[in-house]
């Protein structure tokens, strides 16, 4: 498998496709299925092995809870 490059991207989605996208998520942890998602028009492949957890910050004013899949390229 050829590497990947190095990508940190924010996309901000209506409310509606945030829903939906959680919904697709939910139903592939709950089936134990692997996910697909494209963002910023890359297709990525998230494996049925994958880790999730949940982190919140606080800094300056700001809170921010962020919903985390984490897997490593090396075993794909």
């Amino acid at each position: 498998m050829a590497d990947k490059e190095d990508r940190d991207i924010e996309k901000g989605y209506a409310n509606s496709e945030f829903v939906d996208k959680l919904r697709r998520l939910a139903d592939a942890i709950e089936n134990e299925d692997k996910f697909e998602i494209q963002i910023a028009g890359e297709r990525i492949y998230v494996p049925v092995r994958a880790v999730f957890n949940i982190e919140h910050e606080r800094e300056d004013g700001f809170e921010e809870v962020e919903f985390q899949i984490k897997w490593s390229l090396s075993d794909d």
